[in-house]
């Protein structure tokens, strides 16, 4: 029996393709093995969001080589597509897929061992026109207690630092009754919840007579499922309508990352962004109208060029204003390709190193006073795993709200996929999980 292993670089998106060819890979009857060891076949599933992202994936490519020179390497995604045709015997791998041809793997392996000649690539132009979305799909058996799954690819945005759009395409989204056969599998396996991704989730059903609030509902039919999680969303998709089409539905976790990238309105004309702070407003205030303290999650890029002190300043206070749970702050990384990059007045690495030390440290003490809030009161924990913090057992899983929360583990006691209301007590500080009991 021939070894293969996978490695997954990026997004939620990603590591769903990832399984999704990892099941591809076992009905061939390979034995899938740990990455690190010696394996026939090897895929890289690649990320392109940054310079950082791309050198990864390349060494990743090397590091199988090194492994195994003997091996077929397989490097597919983002990276590839963007620049993987240009460069074949820089990467050094033997099959090069570019995005929207994964489920073509099996095919080009088996081609790939009966010729053994030249490097094997498999591309479309993935920018020219429609192109239809590429059907892949997970049935495993359980083994997290949250599944994810991909909905939609491509992204129509443009915003000037990115370069995704180049690599995924135009927005595409799956048939409803396609994402509930794949939820109906997912459920009769075990799983409980159910994470619905997307590259753009926002655009889910752009073109047809559907949206991401009619497939929420869907998913919410199937037994077996007790919770829906939603990945990143744009803030527009916020409107009336949607928060109480949302909040009627008892599945839905109250926990919502909106991408914001920046608190000062010229920054985000600069980055292309297309609403304005009053507009993200709006839709923050809505779920926290039809939902009972919910959980708010962002992304911001610190020194995006030419971003002032004036403006960051207007950044650091609207993130304190509007009271995320959780911030996640990146430095803007110039990325080769984008309008960004271009751009004039590109701060220095000193500069966004400062200022993203102020931004989390004040997105630290927002997640901090929303935990507090929480003391004392009762939360449906989904229990995932047993760890140990500061030498002491727990089994820990995640609050509807995506609060991270610990139970101190009991002899002969399995709490793993199970949901409990528990009681928080305190915050485990150090760790920021709230400790919970029974």
């Amino acid at each position: 029996m021939k070894k293969a292993a996978l490695h997954n670089l990026g997004c939620k998106v990603n590591a769903y393709e990832t399984e999704a060819m990892e099941e591809l890979l076992k009905e061939d009857g390979f034995e899938i093995v740990d990455f690190d060891e010696e394996a026939d076949v090897y895929v890289i599933n690649t990320c392109s969001v940054t310079n950082i992202a791309d050198r990864k994936s390349r060494q990743m490519i090397h590091k199988c080589k090194k492994t195994n020179p003997e091996a077929c390497v397989v490097a597919t995604g983002c990276y590839i597509q963007n620049f993987g045709k240009d460069i074949p015997e820089e990467l050094g791998a033997d099959i090069i897929l570019g995005n929207n041809k994964k489920t073509d793997l099996i095919e080009k392996i088996h081609e790939f061992f009966q010729s053994k000649n030249e490097t094997i690539l498999d591309y479309i132009d993935i920018n020219d026109g429609w192109v239809e979305y590429e059907p892949m799909i997970i049935k495993k058996d359980l083994e997290h207690t949250r599944a994810f799954l991909k909905v939609q690819d491509g992204c129509n945005q443009f915003c000037s630092y990115c370069i995704i759009p180049y690599a995924r395409g135009r927005i595409r989204s799956r048939e409803i009754s396609d994402v509930i056969t794949e939820v109906t599998g997912l459920a009769a396996a075990g799983y409980k919840e159910v994470v619905i991704t997307g590259i753009h989730l926002s655009s889910f059903g752009t073109g047809t007579d559907y949206g991401l609030a009619d497939l929420l509902e869907a998913v919410a039919e199937v037994d077996g499922i007790e919770r829906i999680r939603m990945g990143s969303l744009e803030p527009q998709i916020v409107t009336e309508d949607f928060a109480k089409r949302v909040s009627a539905i008892s599945k839905i976790c109250p926990q919502f990352h909106l991408s914001l990238q920046s608190g000062c309105d010229t920054v985000l004309t600069r980055m292309n962004r297309k609403y304005t702070i009053e507009e993200y407003t709006r839709g923050v205030n809505l779920l926290r109208k039809y939902f009972h303290n919910p959980a708010i999650t962002t992304d911001i890029i610190v020194g995006f060029p030419g971003e002032t002190e004036e403006e960051f300043e207007t950044t650091l206070q609207y993130a304190k204003d509007i009271s995320f749970y959780e911030l996640h702050v990146f430095a803007y990384s110039k990325r080769a390709g984008t309008l960004a990059a271009k751009m004039p007045n590109q701060l220095t690495n000193a500069v966004k190193k400062e200022r993203s030390k102020r931004l989390i440290e004040a997105g630290l003490e927002s997640t901090q006073q929303y935990l507090k809030e929480h003391i004392g009161s009762e939360l449906e924990v989904l229990f995932e795993e047993k760890v140990s913090l500061d030498g002491v057992d727990y089994f820990v899983g995640f609050s509807k709200e995506y609060i991270k929360c610990a139970i101190k583990a009991e002899d002969n006691q399995d709490y793993s996929n199970r949901i409990l209301k528990c009681k928080c007590r305190y915050i485990l500080d150090k760790h920021l999980y709230m400790l919970v009991e029974i």
